[in-house]
């Protein structure tokens, strides 16, 4: 009896030391303990998503892929996969399973080795929020201690909620959802029971079990997980049986981006940087919504590849991307080594492998052997630089040989032989009402050059600088029937010891011209003329109305030239501005962020273009709420005597037809309310604006009558014959040594601007001239912004304004129109070839009556009509 009462004296001091031992342990890990009450309100770590104004998706951002589930809306079989494997005794411990933590003992004991049986789901989870994935004592012990504290905090459902979306899985995949995109390319609710025991599986070892890294490991983990869950009954053995005998269907399936555009997508990061800081912006699941049209940007993307290409092929050949060594190689090393090319869309590598007489077969990279035909290679005459090529090749073999890397393109039904462009180019497209960017291609190919030519390339703009030095004459005495001397210009320039000689391009010269037709044919003299006229400083003045850095802009004539560096993104802003009426609205990207439940959380607040809603708040109307919603920005919540005038107000704002829709134009305003805080400021009049444009139309229409020899051409006429519609205003541009070429446009819903040039600012175009080359012009020489930049900006608009009906540019008030004499800019009355109906801000139109219009048509004219090529009055 004594022995039995020492057995239950030392079995209770035992108990007493273990639970003291316990205590003790608690107490002294206690410190270091962290705390799960963060668990009530966790964020799981997930992408940001970025996407098109219309829902496709443009990248995503973060390290880690997760797409949270609640536990409701996984499929009872997946998680029984996962109980069954990890946690069989899940809803019956509390975070510690003693039963486990015994066996794992005694498996101590025998073996010698640790083992992770004892783990229970809610240690696993306290280890992958708080904790290493080292195997020591003391990380056990924390780990116990943290389970038992979640199981406090917890109910059984989040706790497993949490692990299944918080569990690594593999290939970056985090949670089952995540990992069920990445394996399989579905949705949870949509996997095999074979699927989801190999999911099941991957906790073990993700790196090697997974059924892309080791398919044979993943299937014997699979069936070892279908077996544990037909012990516990999750299974019936008819569907043990099938699944078991199933092949292995995972593949690796990405983000599915379905509309590329890095360079918007680095924009986007950045800006979700700035404003959520590089932990939230990577990892809280944000989807980003931008203002780009997916139709735009690909057409935007399509327009600038082939319009390098083109300009690239022009000027001829530079042979093969390198010559392999050690020539002839077998088919096994051929695509080695094209495995480690990279492509770039839509150049792809490829190796040539024989060449015949007018034709070469070439190994392309993930396609195979493909033939190049004669008339894939037989523009490919050597270059020799910018301005001159070989002559034609008349043999495949003065083009390449056996051996050579190169690149080929798609072409229709075949192939092109091409080469990586030296040339680069950007495009961007804004929405004039708001500055909200439809389309930007900052680049011929990011992973070419990840440097944004849209935001980040200042270059010489060229003429495209003109219309915002004619809309500073237009408010300084000037009209569009103003004659100015189109004649050449000798100023001797005595601090550098030689004359400046402003020169046409071409050289040639009319004389006293009408302001219109200067700009329509981009006469360089003229503008020099109206910049002096004007006054340098009024005219650098009035270059920062249109948010121009006055940095930027050299305080000397050749600034009328074009010799101010600007950004694309800057010259589309300014010419916004002509096109919206005289607004200076700021380029934005980000519409609006949600976070991963679709809730807003951040919206753009753009101010707009609004001549509707200025004169409303001039007359009072600030008194009333004034509503601005996006996306549309149009206005609301007036008096009902207003009604009409806010009708108008929305019906102009409207840069596309689809969102048309009043009623659903008034409920989103309801959600902004704003004054006149959102009214965008002036960069110049509504009239000011009007007449330039009147001027850029000019550009792509001309004028005149060719039938009686009175008609003259727009440096911009390709656009007229292209696009065929008269909704157009539009601006060549080229630098003087040919070193860049523009062209800006618009009609009234949208603005687009296109550079062409070289990076390293060293090469030359080809040849300068603003006047429109004829068809059949030669490759060599002869590139200008009609010609290198222009085709690319036809190509966007082309495929923009498909579905957008001809419009018109609304007359605003304080404009009337006259009819003149074509030669004298006076009125006129004859209603022929010789005359015009010209605008004027009411007040500046004309006085005085040409020749044509004496009552005896016979008499002498009087002197005022006159004109002198040297009088002051035309500068």
């Amino acid at each position: 009896m004594k022995w039995l009462v020492r057995i239950l004296f030392a079995l209770g001091l035992m108990a007493l030391l273990g639970v003291a031992s316990v205590v003790g342990m608690y107490y002294y890990v206690k410190p270091e303990l962290p705390s799960v009450a963060v668990l009530k309100d966790v964020r799981l770590q997930t992408p940001m998503r970025v996407y098109s104004a219309d829902g496709e998706l443009i990248s995503q951002f973060g390290e880690k892929r997760r797409i949270p589930l609640a536990i409701k809306d996984m499929p009872p079989q997946l998680v029984q996969a996962f109980l069954a494997t990890e946690d069989s005794r899940f809803y019956e411990h509390s975070g510690i399973d003693f039963v486990g933590l015994a066996r794992a003992a005694v498996n101590l004991v025998l073996t010698g080795h640790k083992s992770q049986g004892a783990s229970t789901i809610t240690m696993q989870l306290a280890r992958n929020f708080f904790l290493t994935r080292e195997k020591t004592y003391i990380r056990k012990i924390k780990e116990m201690f943290i389970a038992w504290h979640i199981e406090q905090l917890l109910t059984k459902d989040e706790i497993l909620e949490l692990y299944l979306n918080k569990i690594e899985l593999g290939h970056r995949a985090f949670g089952v959802g995540a990992a069920a995109q990445v394996y399989y390319g579905k949705d949870v609710k949509d996997l095999t029971l074979p699927e989801m025991a190999v999911l099941a599986g991957l906790p073990k070892a993700p790196s090697t079990l997974n059924p892309l890294s080791n398919p044979e490991r993943a299937m014997a983990r699979r069936n070892v997980v279908l077996g544990r869950m037909l012990d516990v009954g999750a299974v019936t053995q008819a569907q043990y049986d099938q699944a078991i005998k199933a092949p292995n269907t995972a593949s690796y399936h990405g983000a599915e981006i379905t509309l590329s555009a890095h360079y918007v997508a680095e924009m986007v990061r950045q800006q979700m940087i700035d404003l959520f800081g590089e932990d939230a912006a990577y990892g809280e699941g944000y989807q980003v919504y931008t203002t780009l049209n997916a139709k735009d940007q690909r057409a935007a993307q399509q327009a600038l590849i082939n319009n390098v290409l083109n300009y690239d092929r022009r000027h001829g050949w530079r042979g093969p991307a390198q010559k392999l060594e050690g020539w002839p190689w077998d088919q096994a090393k051929i695509d080695q080594f094209l495995k480690g090319q990279d492509s770039y869309q839509p150049l792809i590598p490829a190796v040539v492998t024989a060449v015949g007489e007018q034709s070469a077969t070439v190994q392309v990279k993930g396609k195979g052997q493909l033939e190049l035909p004669w008339e894939a290679l037989s523009w490919a005459r050597a270059y020799i630089d910018e301005n001159k090529q070989g002559p034609a090749p008349k043999s495949a073999g003065e083009i390449l040989a056996p051996g050579d890397l190169v690149y080929v393109r798609p072409n229709g039904e075949g192939w092109l032989l091409a080469q990586i462009p030296m040339v680069n180019s950007a495009l961007v497209a804004l929405d004039p009402h708001d500055g909200a960017i439809r389309a930007l291609v900052g680049g011929f190919n990011f992973e070419l050059s990840k440097y944004n030519r849209v935001t980040q390339a200042k270059r010489q703009v060229g003429s495209n600088i003109k219309p915002f030095i004619y809309s500073a004459a237009l408010d300084n005495g000037f009209t569009l029937a103003s004659l100015v001397n189109d004649a050449p210009i000798n100023q001797w320039d005595r601090s550098q010891g030689y004359a400046w000689r402003p020169k046409n391009s071409p050289p040639v010269y009319l004389g006293p011209t009408r302001v219109r037709i200067g700009l329509g044919q981009s006469k360089n003299v003229m503008s020099v003329r109206l910049l002096r006229a004007v006054g340098i400083d009024k005219v650098i003045n009035r270059l920062t109305d249109f948010g121009f850095d006055r940095d930027d802009l050299p305080r000397n004539e050749s600034l009328a030239l074009g010799s101010a560096s600007l950004t694309p993104m800057d010259v589309a802003r300014g010419f916004s501005a002509i096109a919206n009426g005289g607004f200076l609205v700021e380029p934005y990207l980000v519409d609006r962020v949600e976070d991963g439940y679709g809730k807003l959380v951040w919206m753009a607040s753009p101010k707009v273009a609004c001549s509707e809603c200025e004169q409303l708040l001039a007359q009072g109307a600030a008194d009333q709420p004034v509503t601005l919603g996006a996306p549309t920005q149009a206005l609301a919540a007036a008096p009902a005597d207003q009604e009409e005038a806010l009708s108008a107000a929305f019906a102009s704002l409207q840069g596309q037809p689809e969102v048309q829709d009043q009623g659903n134009w008034q409920q989103q305003c309801e959600v902004a309310p704003v004054g006149a805080n959102r009214l965008a400021k002036r960069a110049i009049s509504a009239q000011t604006a009007f007449l330039v444009t009147q001027a850029m139309e000019s550009v792509i229409w001309g004028g005149g009558n060719w039938s009686h020899g009175t008609g003259w051409t727009g440096t911009g006429w390709r656009a007229a014959r292209e696009l065929k519609r008269h909704d157009i205003a539009g601006k060549t541009g080229t630098t003087n040594e040919s070193k860049d070429a523009w062209f800006s446009g618009f009609i009234p819903g949208l603005e687009a601007t296109t550079w062409i040039g070289f990076d390293d600012h060293q090469h030359e175009l080809g040849g300068s001239t603003n006047f429109p080359p004829l068809a059949d012009d030669p490759i060599s020489g002869k590139e200008a912004g009609a010609k290198s930049a222009q085709p690319g900006w036809n190509a966007f608009m082309k495929v923009a304004l498909a579905k957008i009906p001809e419009g018109s540019f609304a007359v605003p008030p304080g404009i009337v129109s006259v009819r003149i004499d074509r030669a004298t800019g006076k009125l006129t009355r004859a209603t022929d070839f010789s005359s015009r109906f010209e605008y004027f801000k009411a007040g500046t139109e004309p006085t005085e009556f040409a020749r044509d219009s004496l009552a005896n048509p016979f008499d002498a004219p009087p002197a005022q009509d006159k004109q002198n090529p040297d009088d002051p009055d035309l500068f």
